[in-house]
């Protein structure tokens, strides 16, 4: 029977996983704590009242280093713990503590590239890609696939979504479009493809190129999708290892 093998959040977009076994969701909502802060960048228009498009913000496909960033956190001190194998970690408050986050991402921030200037969270609404508050699944048989045609394996970290799904067949969830997934409790609308972006070709482990992914994707099966986007319907508790039913 299909089931959830992993699941994971990204408190501050663009800057690392977390790793968990269990999380409590709500109807029209994202992942607790899932993209609660966003890093501004230079060039950026978002002002911290509303959600803004993903340009506005510092991301892994235009800085791959920030790959390698794995996250705890702490939701009752409000703090979150950054790692990076080639930097210090660093436990912050992202609502009090931006310049300190600042001074310790800037060494892995290419100096041709926009530089980070701030972090922004507006209350009650996760920065996910979609401008709905999505919860986004991967079929592990999918990027195994995509790697035997690169004849290289591939993480599943690097395609950085909340829930990991195997006993599928390979490309299975792009029948999924407009139907519903139960996991546990929870019944999710599967609504949209995740669109892949340069982020993908980075090893989820080094923060380094290792593998034109994109290129693969395109020159293989026509498209750079991997993955869906879904709304969660009822709320819920999912845990790894819940069977998965498509209804």
């Amino acid at each position: 029977m299909p089931s959830i093998v992993a699941l994971w959040r990204h408190p501050i977009k663009g800057h690392g996983r977390e790793s968990l076994q269990s999380v409590e969701l709500t109807a029209g909502s994202a992942l607790p704590w899932d993209r609660r802060w966003a890093v501004t960048h230079e060039g950026a228009h978002a002002d911290g009242t509303s959600w803004a498009k993903s340009a506005n913000f510092t991301q892994a496909d235009k800085v791959l280093a920030l790959m390698a960033i794995t996250t705890k956190s702490d939701m009752d001190a409000g703090t979150v713990t950054l790692r990076h194998p080639d930097r210090p970690d660093i436990t912050f408050d992202p609502d009090k503590d931006v310049q300190a986050f600042l001074d310790w991402v800037k060494p892995l921030m290419p100096e041709d590239r926009s530089q980070s200037v701030n972090i922004i969270r507006v209350p009650d609404v996760a920065m996910t890609d979609t401008d709905y508050p999505s919860v986004s699944i991967v079929n592990l048989a999918t990027g195994t696939d995509i790697g035997m045609h690169m004849g290289q394996a591939l993480s599943p970290d690097r395609w950085r979504c909340n829930i990991h799904v195997d006993g599928f067949a390979p490309w299975e969830e792009r029948g999924w479009l407009g139907k519903t997934l139960r996991i546990g409790d929870v019944e999710f609308e599967v609504r949209d493809p995740i669109r892949r972006c340069r982020s993908i070709t980075a090893n989820p482990e080094t923060g380094e190129f290792d593998g034109d992914t994109l290129t693969a994707l395109n020159a293989h099966f026509g498209h750079q999708d991997c993955g869906v986007y879904t709304v969660v319907k009822t709320s819920g508790t999912i845990r790894v290892g819940d069977e998965i039913e498509i209804l």
